[in-house]
């Protein structure tokens, strides 16, 4: 069995240094770093776990919680997608993931208290819900924590540019000549809809276009029947919008099905455009115009915070914005 002395033996670097790069030590050069795990790959050293958990002191275990209300769990497009990529990158360190069961709260028993028992390194905690009291009181804790999805004070946050989002968005439906702007909401307690509407309103402002209210529309938690039976009420009015910008792609997709039921088509009839850039928007028809939130990176720069916090042994606030990108298919048009 391979043992620490042999990948020593290999690189030319002490046991201590290459204890310190398995063990992703701050004081460990990137390059020397680099060579002593190329070489821990090449070889296939596992180390013990019991073993290595008694001379770190730690567990090399990350907690993982996702707060959403819709109940899809894992399957939702955003956790999955991020969650892979922040996986991807604390594994290189030899982190395991342990996933919070929705459950818990049916025992009486906290997150925290859950993972505190677990003795976990950190958390990761996805949520957009500004409300929830198990997401505040992981925020709050003297645990290693970031957030994804949030905005806080009180705890290292990674999220979208969710108001420059909304600017791409409104100026681009303006440049293509539409002045009847309506917007699909995301629901008041979640950061995301809270911003994204904000950012709506302020653009529409700036490019002195008019928001009568009933152009706002909430489609609830993001989802696809939220998006539906929102656009079913903006197709009532007897001052049709000519566009519509959607605070998610479920929204979105939900408001196509409901104007194409009346029998009216997108983008010919009705211009439309979402936030996220899920797999699907570039597979349905028509392909689905959206902001693209990077969750490749927002995964890594989340993983990057937590792993930070965990080697220096302290808690670090730290907001990181993530730039969203403006993705042009084919649900929006020029009109006249």
């Amino acid at each position: 069995m391979v043992t620490i002395y042999d990948i020593a033996k290999k690189t030319g670097f002490s046991v201590t240094t290459v204890s310190k790069a398995i063990n992703n030590y701050p004081d460990v050069s990137e390059k020397t770093k680099k060579a002593i795990l190329q070489a821990v790959d090449e070889m296939k050293y596992l180390p013990n776990s019991s073993a290595r958990t008694l001379t770190t002191k730690k567990s090399w275990t990350i907690g993982v919680v996702f707060v959403e209300p819709l109940g899809i769990g894992m399957k939702h497009p955003f956790f999955n997608e991020v969650i892979e990529s922040f996986k991807q990158c604390v594994e290189v360190f030899e982190y395991d993931l342990l996933f919070a069961s929705r459950n818990l709260q049916n025992r009486h028993k906290s997150y925290l208290e859950h993972f505190r028992y677990r003795g976990v390194d950190g958390i990761v905690v996805v949520c957009s819900d500004v409300e929830d009291s198990q997401a505040q009181e992981l925020m709050n804790a003297s645990i290693p924590c970031v957030v994804i999805d949030l905005n806080s004070q009180s705890s290292s946050v990674v999220f979208s540019d969710n108001l420059g989002g909304s600017k791409l968005a409104v100026e681009y439906l303006h440049s293509l000549g539409h002045k009847r702007i309506a917007h699909i909401a995301g629901h008041e307690t979640t950061f995301a809809g809270q911003q994204r509407l904000e950012g709506y309103r302020a653009n529409m402002k700036e490019l002195s276009l008019e928001v009568p209210e009933d152009y706002i529309v909430s489609g609830e938690y993001f989802s696809q029947e939220g998006g539906y039976e929102a656009m079913k009420k903006l197709l009532q009015l007897k001052d049709l919008p000519t566009a519509i910008y959607a605070a998610g792609d479920s929204l979105a997709i939900g408001a196509i099905e409901a104007i194409q039921e009346k029998g009216w088509s997108v983008p010919n009839d009705f211009s439309i455009i979402g936030f996220d850039d899920i797999s699907l928007a570039k597979h349905m028809s028509p392909r689905l115009t959206t902001i693209r939130q990077q969750t490749d990176l927002i995964g890594q720069r989340a993983g990057e915070l937590l792993l930070k916090q965990i080697n220096e042994k302290r808690k670090i606030i730290e907001q990181i914005q993530i730039p969203v990108k403006l993705m042009i298919r084919d649900s929006c048009k020029n009109v006249d």
